[in-house]
């Protein structure tokens, strides 16, 4: 189904362009704001967070090493999303809010409560340092810690509490000199010798020995202490390091922290480094080394390290150190009755670790309780990516299954562990008389409805607390008042409650009623006219399949309009995963400011979250991906056309990342499209070798289909016309910008119909508001040279 397309004049000096002003109101409307609620359970933090990045910011002078993308001048990552608006209030209805004056310049962020919830912290990066100051909760006053410079390049807003009004964090060496400008110039060598070392394709990695040098440079840090009262800090005794995390241990028994070492890795980003794993004390002394864990070359793809790795402080008063090694040398293909195990040490940490136990599949993630007695651990099969979560005593007897899912479950997802600060300033799941409490989206045909479970350490069994109404969604925040709890009865619930017509309030639930404590502001007008539905129903081989229906404002039914159908392929290893769909939404509107639901605002039908399920077995369902999105197409065109909303011969589809992939391959291997828009993809296999997302194997096991699904070996079939975007900085794994770059001389050299946009300094997903106003206009621009004005010639086709 070619098109001819008609776009006027090319621009003769580009510039960012903006939307049509309906799109512009809605990139408008800031973003709600995000709730924290203090540890003593008096106060609730309301952070408006800044919706974009300034192009400034982005533009900032910066240094690409490791994986790491780091603002040199005051030692963060460039990427930072600033608090535009911190407000205070009291848990109670007739309390006023205390709007926290922020001095002007610089980005402020990385709030964070004291373990009392007497004060918080908050940084400001400046063009010179990254600062550290202090709110006092009472009074919103604040104050700056002065001298200190945090660096933030490794272990972003890691802190530990010795108390309430002591904490460590990492700094700037106040020795540290002058940056390395310069190397001696050699040639640079990389080897392997015979040993397999499958890597994924990663970008920023270290180049040379300048980059080497610059990259020990600005990673150094020194633990400090600081007193939040008396706003002095002193350097510990611990040396000055590349320090990668840094943990309290229980209530402030001890330091835990991990240091990235040499040799490094001219093809592995830091993270996969030497690290040195320490247990010190408070003043920074030296208690035991626990690991040198090597670098990470040489290990299979959804392996793990030999030895030990994943270091957990218990943040409670045994202040107990856990960890985990690989029984199976850490080779997934190796035949093992157990892949893991977790070891303990107790204090005063001079004995021997003991075994707490062992799992059958790869160790996942360990949570301890409040109460001090048990832990949640997960392991997941990777093989049937299936979750099994064990409630683990932490003394004594052998662990219990309390719950096992897949990891695309959705309907029967028994919910995440509700969290709360310990008074060690540690995190811990909170619990009611002893039982841990869960807090699930509540997902079902008929949408979401968020709950609050209580499950049984005695025999596992499940008693729901709370779940959200009909038609509306409330999410469970905190569990307020112990004291009720020990009397047997229900204590009052913090929530957050919002509906398709109302936005978010923060609300408090007792005894059946409910008082509102903020309320929302209503910011997406707009956005509310855009009529939206959840429409299911099958493809050809009955998997179920479904699309967020958006008809435009002016919509009048009958009519049929040109439509994007915008989708992400997902896999599922059981057709009744697939099955589980999102359903009608309960929430207020909140879109992405790049979401192509925008472009309903223009005139056009949009076909949003089309599902896009692979199904099969994890080891090789790619191989019949091509047929699977074709068979899903056919089958979400047929839909649109059957509710009559969708003229057949004006469609576009769409996807961002993967989306974009899969884009590409439907306008090579299928006419169903009049054109194509493909954002931030990869379409050539060939350049990530060892695996994209679920595919674990290689090209040399998989050659045919690597080639099959590259849509840039198939480029003289895309006879429709794409339009391609990419972050200029894109930092995500396979989708570097040359795929895109590539993609547009191939089709180009061919004589295709194609145009290729570069955002400066935009990552995978585009941050500046000048960035988002630019790829709706493209988008926009694109539809309607390729299907034509939305609001004309709508009838019958």
């Amino acid at each position: 189904m070619g098109c001819c397309l008609s776009l006027g004049a090319a621009q003769a000096q580009p510039s960012y362009q903006q939307p049509s002003a309906a799109v512009r109101e809605a990139l408008a409307a800031p973003l709600p704001p995000r709730m924290l609620v203090s540890p003593d359970r008096r106060l609730v933090a309301a952070l408006e967070l800044q919706r974009y990045a300034r192009l400034a910011d982005l533009a900032r002078p910066q240094l690409r090493l490791a994986g790491l993308r780091i603002d040199a001048r005051s030692a963060t990552p460039i990427a930072l999303q600033g608090i535009a608006e911190l407000r205070l209030k009291a848990l109670q209805a007739d309390a006023p809010e205390r709007r926290i004056e922020l001095p002007a310049g610089g980005l402020w962020h990385g709030f964070a409560w004291s373990p009392d919830g007497l004060r918080f912290l908050l940084e400001r990066r400046t063009e010179q340092a990254n600062e550290l100051w202090v709110g006092d909760a009472a009074s919103g006053r604040l104050r700056q810690i002065h001298g200190l410079r945090l660096n933030n390049t490794l272990a972003e807003g890691d802190q530990a509490w010795l108390s309430a009004r002591e904490v460590v964090m990492l700094a700037v060496p106040r020795d540290r000199g002058a940056a390395p400008t310069r190397a001696a110039t050699v040639p640079v060598v990389q080897e392997n010798l015979g040993r397999a070392s499958p890597e994924r394709t990663y970008p920023d990695l270290l180049r040379s020995p300048l980059d080497e040098a610059l990259f020990e440079y600005h990673t150094r840090s020194r633990p400090v202490r600081v007193d939040l009262v008396s706003g002095q800090w002193r350097e510990l005794a611990a040396p000055a390091a590349m320090y990668s995390s840094l943990s309290g241990v229980g209530e402030g028994q001890a330091l835990l922290l991990e240091r990235v070492g040499r040799p490094f890795s001219y093809s592995l980003q830091w993270n996969d480094f030497p690290t040195h794993v320490e247990l010190r004390a408070p003043d920074g002394k030296l208690i035991r080394e626990l690991a040198r864990m090597p670098l990470k070359q040489g290990v299979a793809i959804d392996g793990a390290l030999p030895g030990p790795r994943v270091f957990y402080a218990a943040p409670t008063r045994d202040a107990a150190i856990y960890w985990v090694e690989a029984l199976d040398g850490g080779n997934p293909a190796t035949r093992a009755a157990y892949r893991d195990r977790v070891m303990r040490l107790d204090p005063p940490y001079t004995g021997d670790p003991f075994e707490v136990q062992r799992m059958p599949h790869r160790f996942s993630r360990l949570r301890f309780l409040d109460d001090g007695q048990h832990a949640l651990l997960t392991e997941e099969d990777r093989s049937r990516a299936w979750l099994r979560t064990y409630l683990l005593p932490l003394r004594g007897t052998q662990s219990r299954l309390l719950f096992e899912h897949s990891v695309r479950e959705r309907y029967r997802h028994p919910g995440t562990p509700l969290m709360r600060t310990l008074p060690g300033g540690g995190q811990a799941v909170q619990t009611l008389n002893g039982d841990p409490l869960l807090v699930g989206q509540g997902a079902g045909p008929r949408g979401e409805r968020p709950f609050l479970d209580r499950v049984s350490v005695r025999d596992g069994s499940t008693q729901r607390l709370f779940q959200s109404a009909d038609g509306v969604y409330e999410l469970p925040l905190a569990l307020l008042g112990e004291r009720r709890a020990a009397a047997g009865q229900m204590p009052p619930l913090l929530l957050t409650r919002e509906s398709p017509t109302e936005p978010p309030s923060l609300q408090l639930r007792e005894a059946g009623h409910s008082t509102v404590l903020l309320r929302g502001q209503d910011l997406l007008a707009a956005l509310k006219r855009v009529r939206r539905e959840t429409v299911s129903f099958k493809r050809s081989d009955g998997v179920e399949l479904s699309f967020t229906l958006a008809l435009p404002p002016d919509y009048k039914d009958g009519e049929r309009r040109p439509t994007l159908v915008w989708a992400y392929p997902q896999e599922f290893n059981e057709p009744a995963l697939a099955a589980q769909q999102a359903g009608p939404s309960n929430r207020y509107p909140q879109i992405s400011a790049i979401s192509p639901l925008l472009l309903a605002l223009d005139g056009y039908v949009v076909l949003n979250d089309a599902t896009m399920p692979i199904v099969g077995d994890s080891r090789s369902m790619n191989d019949g991906f091509i047929e699977q999105v074709m068979m899903n197409a056919r089958a979400i065109l047929d839909k649109a056309e059957e509710l009559g909303v969708t003229d057949p011969r004006r469609v576009a589809v769409g996807g961002h990342s993967y989306g974009a992939f899969m884009a590409t391959n439907l306008l090579a291997h299928t006419r169903l499209f009049r054109c194509g828009i493909a954002r931030s993809g990869a379409y050539n296999r060939t350049l990530t070798p060892f695996g994209y997302q679920s595919e674990r194997r290689s090209l040399w096991e998989a050659k045919a289909t690597y080639l099959r699904v590259s849509p840039f070996l198939f480029a003289h079939q895309i006879r429709e016309p794409l339009l391609l975007i990419h972050g200029e900085a894109d930092n995500n794994s396979g989708t570097y910008p040359m795929q895109s770059e590539r993609l547009y001389q191939a089709l180009a050299g061919l004589g295709g119909t194609v145009r290729y946009v570069l955002l400066p300094n935009e990552g995978h997903g585009y941050q500046a508001r000048e960035s988002a106003g630019h790829v709706q206009w493209e988008m926009q621009r694109w539809l309607r040279g390729c299907l034509g004005d939305p609001r004309a010639d709508n009838g019958k086709p």
